[in-house]
């Protein structure tokens, strides 16, 4: 699995955590990920106006590392 992982804060707060999308490894690779990572995040942002993107990254699901 890859995941797609969006780093988001509160508006005007500290709430801050991260968000995460999972894609199946067969249908997009690390590149794709990262590709199309901001568009995604981009419309992650839409639906949730109250938060502001920090930074987004892709990696292979539960390593929470950047790739």
């Amino acid at each position: 699995m890859i995941e797609l992982l969006i780093s988001v804060c509160l508006i005007g707060g500290e709430d801050c955590r991260d968000v995460s999308m999972l894609y199946d490894a067969q249908d997009v690779s690390l590149m794709t990920c990262m590709v199309m990572g901001q568009t995604e995040a981009a419309r992650w942002q839409v639906e949730h106006p109250n938060y502001r993107i920090t930074r987004y990254r892709c990696g292979f699901a539960g390593q929470g590392k950047d790739v």
